[in-house]
């Protein structure tokens, strides 16, 4: 007789397997990545980013940490948390003006921003059920674990209030809930790296860089600010040199490089100089021009030439975000910060 194996056991899956997928999965899973990339960086939004907030990523973080959540909802709450409360802005500036008054329509968005205000919690919860039916369908955070959490602040919401949350956030996303997270773009970046012959030690390195994206959130916009003081090499940007940085701020394929490249740096900083790789192993670049695919037959690579060959972006721009993260997570200079040419 068959003895049962207990859920957690069937279904947790806490680090990835590399090395297991075929090279033509990779190849179009890279390129459909880079697409999507490139798509979202064509139609940013004004207020994009204002809602990652430390603070608010913080609570998502805390919050599904005492929920059992595994990174991949982690990072989905906060996406999906971004990207609803910018469509809640983007209905405000857009709400009906016609045959009102000046102080009508004034008094209207008051009421619209105070309903936003009022109901932030609430939406956050909701962002991290979804999260959490995405990514664990069978350990998803319920009705009674939320409402038990929101009256512990106080509020009195009920379940049918959650559901009807649920269902604003799911209708203002119009269902597209499932989109690529930071997370995303690493892991297959790790498998190319893999793929490619890189000698570096998968597990360790896909550990440093979630304990390093965790970080990056926290910290998104001070490192930012430093990554634009280096590329325009002045403290002080002018509002049009912060405006065009917007699309660097919100380039997934950038973000993933830099982790991973400075996630390499602080395992082994020799690894980070100098990698071997095998001759006739594919790269995959998808920069500025996708489905562009080469061989390489280079014994000795930087990691950062790695990443190069793979996504199209300098060495240098990846270098910068290594600098920019590392002066924050350690207040150091190291490595040595890059000197633009």
């Amino acid at each position: 007789m068959l003895s049962r194996v207990p859920v957690s056991s069937r279904f947790s899956s806490p680090d990835p397997l590399f090395g297991e997928v075929a090279p033509e999965i990779i190849e179009d899973t890279l390129i459909h990545l880079a697409m999507e990339n490139e798509q979202h960086l064509s139609v940013l939004p004004g207020p994009v980013g204002c809602f990652r907030e430390a603070r608010a990523v913080e609570f998502i973080f805390l919050l599904s940490e005492k929920w059992h959540l595994d990174q991949p909802a982690m990072y989905q709450a906060v996406e999906l948390l971004e990207r609803f409360m910018i469509k809640q802005v983007e209905q405000i500036c857009t709400s009906p003006r016609q045959n009102v008054t000046g102080g009508e329509e004034g008094r209207s968005q008051s009421s619209l921003q105070e309903q936003i205000y009022d109901t932030f919690v609430l939406r956050l919860v909701s962002c991290i059920q979804l999260a959490s039916k995405l990514s664990l369908h069978y350990n998803a955070v319920n009705s009674d674990t939320a409402v038990k959490f929101l009256q512990s602040l106080k509020y009195s919401y009920t379940k049918q209030e959650l559901l009807e949350s649920e269902l604003a956030v799911l209708e203002t996303l119009q269902f597209q809930i499932n989109v690529s997270t930071p997370l995303a773009y690493i892991e297959l970046l790790l498998e190319v790296l893999g793929h490619n012959g890189c000698l570096l030690p998968a597990k360790p390195l896909h550990q440093m860089c979630i304990q390093l994206l965790d970080f990056f959130y926290l910290k998104r916009d001070t490192i930012y600010d430093t990554l634009l003081s280096i590329a325009i090499e002045n403290l002080t940007p002018s509002e049009l040199q912060i405006a065009k940085f917007l699309i660097v701020k919100e380039d997934l394929m950038l973000l993933a490089v830099g982790i991973i490249s400075t996630s390499a740096f602080v395992l082994n900083p020799e690894h980070w100089k100098k990698v071997q790789s095998f001759p006739n192993k594919l790269s995959l670049c998808v920069g500025k021009k996708v489905k562009v695919i080469y061989m390489f037959k280079n014994r000795q690579r930087l990691v950062v030439e790695h990443l190069n060959c793979i996504t199209g972006i300098t060495s240098q721009s990846i270098s910068e975000f290594s600098y920019a993260v590392l002066k924050h997570v350690i207040g150091s200079i190291t490595p040595k910060q890059p000197h633009r040419r």
